[in-house]
C-alpha cells in the first residue's frame, strides 16, 4: 500500500510540474508573441483577478467560507501601491503633495500617507496589512462561530462600508480614486517594455500562488480544512479548534488579494472605490463558482474566462453583460455545482453508466458427488 501511495504522489508531482511548465510557456512565450500590447495588458489585469480567485478557492472551495468581501483586502493592497506611486511621482516633480491634492486645495501631506513614501515600507504594508486585517476580523468572527449566510453578509457589508468610506475621503481621491501614475519603482509606465514587465510579474506571481495553494491542499492542513468544511463538530470533538483552521485560510486568501490589488494598480493605471466595493467582490466569487471552486485550476480559469467574456461582450452589448453574467451564475449553481471544471467528470460518469457493459457471470457448475448405494437390509429368517 505504501508503495502505491508513493507512486501516486510521484505521478501527481510529475503531472503538476508538466502543467506548470505548459502554463509558463503559454504565459511567458506564447501570450507576448500572439497578443498586442493592449490585449497583453488586459490579460495582465485578468491575471490579477485570477490571483484573488485562487485565494477564494482555498477559503470557499476547501474551507466552506463564502467570502463576499475580498474587495476589502484587494483595495488595501491597491491603495497602498497607489499612494506610493503618487508620492514617488510628486517627489520626482519636486512637489510636496501629489497633483490631485493640489487641485483639491490640500497643501500638506496627510500623516497616514507619509510611511508609504518609502518603497520597502509600502511593500511590507501590502504584504502585512491585508493579512493583519483578515486575522483580526477572522478571530472576531470565527471564534464566535459565525458561519454560513451570516458570515457572507458580514463580509459583504465590510466591502460596502470600505467603499463608502473611501468615497468620502478627498485625501485619497474620493469617488474618482487615484490615477495618472507615471512610474513603477523607477520604471516609466509609458514604456511598452515596462508594461510587458508588469505582465511577467503578474504571471510569475500567479504561478507561485497556485503552487503554494497546491501544497496547502495536499498537506495535512488541507485535509483538516476540508474536514472542518464537512464535519466541523466532529473536528472539534477530535481536539482541533475549527476557528484557527478557518482563520489561516481566510488570512491566506486576504494575503493573495492584497498582492493582486497592488499589481492591479500600475497595470490598469487607476484604483477607485468602484473597484473594491460589493459588485467587484461578487464578480470575484462568480468567476470562482463558474470555474469550479473545489479544484485548483478552476478558479483561475473561471476568473480569467469571466473577465475576458465581460470585456468581449461589453464591447458588443454594453447593457447585456450583467444579465448574461447573472444567467451564467444561476446555471452553474443550479445545474453544475462543481463549475466548468466538473463538466468533464460529470460527462464521463454519464457515458460510463450509459455504455458500461455488464458481463453476466456464469454460475459455477454444481458437482454432485455420487453417493454410495444403500444396500437393503437383509432380513434374517427365523
Amino acid at each position: 500500500m505504501t508503495t502505491l501511495i508513493e507512486r501516486w504522489r510521484a505521478h501527481s508531482t510529475l503531472t503538476a510540474l508538466g502543467g506548470f511548465g505548459v502554463a509558463a510557456i503559454l504565459l511567458f512565450a506564447v501570450a507576448p508573441a500572439a497578443l498586442s500590447d493592449f490585449r497583453l495588458n488586459l490579460l495582465a489585469k485578468f491575471l490579477c483577478f485570477a490571483i484573488v480567485a485562487v485565494g477564494i478557492g482555498l477559503a470557499w472551495g476547501r474551507g466552506g467560507m463564502l467570502t463576499l468581501g475580498q474587495g476589502v483586502f484587494f483595495g488595501i493592497g491597491a491603495y497602498i501601491m497607489a499612494m506610493h506611486l503618487q508620492m514617488a511621482d510628486a517627489s520626482r516633480l519636486g512637489n510636496d503633495v501629489p497633483e490631485f491634492m493640489e487641485i483639491s486645495g490640500i497643501r500638506e501631506l496627510p500623516s497616514f500617507w507619509q510611511p508609504f513614501a518609502s518603497g520597502p515600507v509600502a511593500l511590507i504594508g501590502i504584504l502585512v496589512l491585508p493579512a493583519l486585517v483578515a486575522a483580526v476580523l477572522g478571530y472576531g468572527v470565527f471564534k464566535r462561530r459565525v458561519k454560513g449566510a451570516y458570515f457572507a453578509i458580514l463580509s459583504q457589508a465590510l466591502a460596502a462600508a470600505l467603499a463608502i468610506l473611501l468615497t468620502g475621503q478627498q485625501a485619497i481621491g474620493g469617488f474618482t480614486g487615484l490615477s495618472d501614475f507615471r512610474a513603477f519603482f523607477g520604471f516609466k509606465l509609458s514604456d511598452p517594455a515596462n508594461r510587458k514587465m508588469l505582465f511577467f510579474i503578474a504571471a510569475g506571481t500567479l504561478l507561485v500562488v497556485v503552487a503554494l495553494v497546491r501544497q496547502l491542499m495536499r498537506s495535512r492542513y488541507g485535509e483538516l480544512l476540508v474536514a472542518v468544511r464537512d464535519q466541523e463538530e466532529r473536528v472539534r470533538f477530535l481536539g482541533y479548534d475549527p476557528a484557527n483552521v478557518k482563520i489561516v485560510a481566510y488570512v491566506v486568501a486576504a494575503f493573495f488579494a492584497g498582492i493582486a490589488g497592488a499589481l492591479f494598480t500600475p497595470i490598469v493605471g487607476i484604483i477607485s472605490p468602484a473597484d473594491i466595493g460589493v459588485v467587484p467582490s461578487i464578480a470575484f466569487l462568480i468567476g470562482v463558482a463558474i470555474g469550479g471552486r473545489t479544484t485548483l485550476l478552476g478558479p483561475v480559469l473561471g476568473a480569467i474566462g469571466v473577465a475576458w467574456a465581460q470585456t468581449a461582450f461589453s464591447e458588443e452589448f454594453p447593457s447585456g453583460w450583467t444579465y448574461l453574467q447573472g444567467v451564467l451564475f444561476i446555471v452553474v449553481i443550479g445545474f453544475i455545482p462543481a463549475g466548468l471544471a466538473g463538466v468533464w467528470p460529470m460527462l464521463k460518469g454519464l457515458l460510463d453508466s450509459r455504455f458500461r457493459r455488464v458481463t453476466p457471470t456464469t454460475p459455477a457448475s454444481i458437482v454432485v458427488e455420487p453417493q454410495p448405494a444403500i444396500e437393503p437390509e437383509k432380513v434374517e429368517s427365523r
